[in-house]
């Protein structure tokens, strides 16, 4: 089993809070996320401040790391055998396992399991995994496939690594951040144990149109001069299809039109609202008669968008 540095990869030192630990962890997985990082080895790097993270923010599973020992990245070692009495299972095998095995066989009841544990039924392991969302599904709900390596036990008590795979629902209005428990689809019991269970972290994908804040979306809605001046009718998409939105007359840019309960469901019955932000477009190509338009409404428009400039500079004369 090779040795990982949990508190170098999450940049700390091995007195750091549990606060600072927590903040640490926030701050590189923005940063290493698969779905918006750019740097090389992101995935990688995410799972790695993953495992540390899930280590390191148990009370427990800290003691016992901080007991294994001092060691070089990458080195090869085995737990102390003091450790493995205060900390392991007697019947634990290091074949085919990493560190993050290891910790994972701290869960569910087998941390000082002791001489005469295997007798004993024991609950199974909870799994962890992210589980990447589109906004549909999000808005309709889906079932999700999801293939996971994990450890599991032999009826010896021995550990190993195994593949499985999931099915799981993902209810209709789920969010970015939310974690989702799914009762009994964690590792198998031992002994007659009930398994465990298993969390999805969900994680919404971009959309190339909505931004997603809770329950709430928020759209750009471009509007040519003339339309924001004059008032008009538009089509906007939503996750449901299409509507037609009424732009008042004198529409001004950064203005939210709110369309009620055209968000996502919530958990409770319901939706959240969309909001469509102004923004004007200018034409970049126009045609002489257009151009000829623009300087006749040039030269009769009284309307002056930057008369605060001439009231604040007026200000500053009176006052010097």
């Amino acid at each position: 089993m090779k040795y990982k540095d949990y508190y170098a990869i999450l940049g700390l030192q091995k007195t750091a809070s549990a606060d600072e630990i927590k903040a640490a962890y926030r701050k590189l997985a923005r940063k290493y996320h698969p779905d918006v990082s750019k740097e090389k080895d992101a995935e990688a790097k995410f799972k790695e401040v993953s495992e540390a993270y899930q280590t390191l923010k148990d009370s427990e599973k800290r003691a016992a790391y901080d007991q294994l020992g001092s060691y070089q990245p990458g080195q090869d070692f085995r737990p102390p055998p003091d450790w493995q009495e205060h900390f392991g299972d007697t019947h634990f095998s290091f074949d085919d396992l990493d560190l993050s095995d290891l910790f994972e066989s701290l869960r569910g009841g087998r941390s000082r399991a002791g001489p005469g544990a295997q007798r004993h039924a024991m609950r199974g392991q909870d799994y962890e995994v992210t589980a990447n969302i589109t906004l549909d599904q999000a808005y309709r709900g889906a079932e999700v496939e999801l293939d996971l390596s994990v450890p599991e036990y032999d009826e010896q008590g021995f550990a190993h690594r195994v593949a499985r795979s999931f099915k799981a629902r993902i209810p209709k209005g789920a969010t970015d951040g939310q974690r989702l428990r799914i009762p009994g689809k964690g590792g198998k019991g031992f002994n007659g144990g009930r398994e465990g269970d298993l969390y999805l972290n969900i994680v919404l994908e971009p959309h190339p149109l909505f931004r997603v804040s809770g329950h709430d979306l928020y759209i750009d809605l471009p509007l040519a001069p003339w339309e924001a001046v004059l008032g008009t009718r538009v089509e906007l998409p939503t996750p449901g299809g299409p509507v037609q939105l009424k732009v008042p007359a004198g529409t001004h840019a950064g203005q939210h039109l709110r369309l009620g309960k055209r968000g996502l469901p919530t958990p409770r019955g319901g939706e959240g609202d969309l909001f469509a932000i102004v923004q004007i477009a200018v034409p970049t190509v126009v045609s002489e008669p257009e151009r000829a338009l623009y300087r006749e409404l040039a030269e009769h428009s009284t309307f002056n968008p930057r008369a605060h400039f001439a009231q604040e500079m007026s200000h500053a004369n009176r006052t010097q």
